[in-house]
């Protein structure tokens, strides 16, 4: 059941549907945030049931027993100074300084980029994203990192001491959570990733302090401290993560890692691309697979590279319309010179993250395709030059990508731009860019985001074309109502196939755009190049001319 599809239950309709009432629902607290749990509660209670929190059984590794996979115990790593740009005891310390000013005295971190990032680590526990699982709780005056010490050599436990983060085994978070009660602490709570186990936990706790309620603290903070300052016992606060923003902020350290590691993957896709349009025109029979193992292997052999940063959507024809379409050995179709091919890839280097698509035709693409993927391109530019006043969020320029599309009655049913981590997870929050109204989160200067309008017509193709964009401040002749106006920059510097533009529907002010960012791709990528693919990259660059 594809959950958001049109007629498919939501779980707790289905649930409500088929089980008798006053049932009792089981779940792993650990495997639910604290909003989702509160939610699936409050629905299901319609029909009596009881939600039960299985904190020390999870029935599904009951039967899985041996032949369940080893936690992973790969080493934990030190991001470099150099990459992170503010070391972890600034950044300790700013967090301090949001706790105090929220009336808390400790919060528990639960995200791992956030951990990551926070106190600038790198793991490889998770495909495709550096992090390592672990819990960090960060008191005023300490912090308690909760992770399997097998993952700490003797590098990283000297660094992590010398920042005054002392080492817990990751079971012992509930146990630490508990005493943090004992202390009368008031813990900020993000309930929107903080398990139900620990919110849970911690409540309970609270209330065993007072043989009542524990008193939720909202905003201010009198009914947590007495007239001298004093705490009166255990408290919480709901609050998103503060974390969660200043990690979408990047840092001119942060930015430059991302622009270089952009133009060394830039320079792996012209070595891709020259490849695979030559065995393309031979005549040779690929399939998705193999052309995403060769881009894997060109990637690999940069600089800094770490990883792929999601499973390459390598998509040959219909497969294109398939938006997170994942191409199997065994399943998977061949590349068809005659069909549209669109790959969406990206990589993890040492220093950033990429995230790029393109679509190309190897023959001779319908009039049809051209004006579709004009028009895609036409959303793209339209975002890509956007200027639009501070603490403005990104669902005010969602219908800029959109338009030329709208105008002859068509449309994409996905976000345009998710944010992106610098040499973390490749979709991270708060921002986006999307027409889901719900986000309020401004686009501030710094942040990282996608640029990725499309169109998909089932059974037939998929176009995409994805850049990444960091904001930045732009001068403009004036400043209405005294604001700052920002605009973006560009990070991804490849080709876009021209030959799939229809010339008759595009404007003087567009064949400029494409004809400066051509320009850029070669003056920055091509001295990263030689032979055969620097000749591509000349190619492909070359500009266009509206007769």
């Amino acid at each position: 059941m594809r959950a958001g599809n049109l007629g498919v239950p939501t779980r707790s309709e289905w649930l409500n549907g088929v089980m008798a009432p006053g049932s009792r629902i089981g779940i792993d607290p650990f495997l639910f945030s604290s909003d989702a749990a509160e939610e699936l509660k409050e629905a299901i209670s319609q029909k009596n049931h009881e939600l039960v929190y299985l904190y020390d059984i999870n029935l599904v590794d009951e039967i899985w027993k041996e032949s369940r996979p080893k936690p992973p115990n790969k080493h934990v790593r030190v991001h470099d100074m150099k990459y992170a740009g503010v070391d972890v005891s600034s950044k300790l310390s700013s967090l301090r300084s949001e706790l105090t000013n929220a009336g808390s005295s400790a919060i528990v971190i639960s995200m791992l980029d956030e951990i990551a990032w926070l106190l600038n680590l790198r793991g490889s526990d998770i495909p495709h994203s550096p992090v390592m699982y672990a819990y960090l709780i960060v008191e005023i005056d300490g912090a308690k990192l909760f992770i399997d010490e097998a993952k700490i050599n003797s590098d990283v436990m000297h660094y992590l001491k010398n920042a005054g983060i002392e080492l817990r085994p990751y079971e012992s978070i509930l146990s630490e959570i508990e005493s943090l009660a004992e202390k009368g602490a008031c813990l900020w709570l993000d309930t929107s990733s903080v398990s139900a186990a620990i919110v849970n936990t911690y409540k309970c706790a609270c209330d065993k302090y007072f043989g009542t309620a524990g008193t939720v603290n909202k905003k201010n903070t009198e009914a947590l401290n007495g007239t001298d300052g004093t705490s009166c016992g255990p408290s919480y606060v709901y609050r998103s993560s503060p974390i969660s923003l200043a990690k979408a902020v990047k840092n001119e350290a942060e930015l430059e890692g991302m622009r270089n590691s952009h133009l060394r993957d830039a320079a792996a896709l012209a070595q891709f691309w020259t490849w695979l349009e030559e065995e393309i025109s031979n005549g040779v029979i690929l399939t998705e697979v193999d052309v995403a193992d060769k881009l894997l292997e060109f990637r690999s052999k940069q600089n800094g590279f770490v990883d792929t940063s999601f499973d390459t959507i390598s998509a040959s024809g219909a497969n294109g319309a398939i938006i997170h379409y994942k191409p199997e050995p065994n399943s998977c179709s061949i590349v068809d010179a005659e069909k549209l091919f669109l790959l969406d890839s990206g990589a993890q280097f040492i220093d950033g993250t990429t995230d790029i698509t393109r679509t190309v035709h190897f023959g001779e693409p319908s009039s049809w395709q051209k004006e579709c993927f004009t028009r895609v391109l036409q959303g793209h530019i339209a975002l890509d030059q956007a200027i639009f006043p501070e603490n403005y969020p990104g669902f005010v320029l969602d219908a800029f990508a959109r338009s030329s599309l709208w105008k002859i009655g068509l449309d994409y049913r996905h976000g345009t731009g998710h944010g992106v981590g610098a040499a973390l997870n490749v979709h991270e929050g708060p921002q986006s860019i999307s027409f889901r109204f719900g986000n309020m989160t401004p686009l501030l200067k710094g942040m990282v985001v996608s640029n990725e309008p499309g169109y998909y017509e089932d059974h037939a193709f998929g176009i995409r074309i994805e850049n990444l964009l960091y904001v930045k401040e732009v001068s403009t002749p004036n400043r209405f109502g005294g604001l700052d106006y920002l605009g973006f920059e560009k990070l991804t510097y490849v080709p876009i196939q021209t030959k799939l533009i229809d010339l008759s529907i595009v404007s003087a002010t567009e064949i400029d755009w494409l004809n400066d960012y051509h320009k850029q791709v070669w003056e920055k990528v091509s001295p990263l190049l030689d032979g055969p693919a620097q000749q591509w990259l000349w190619n492909n660059t070359r500009p266009l001319i509206k007769h």
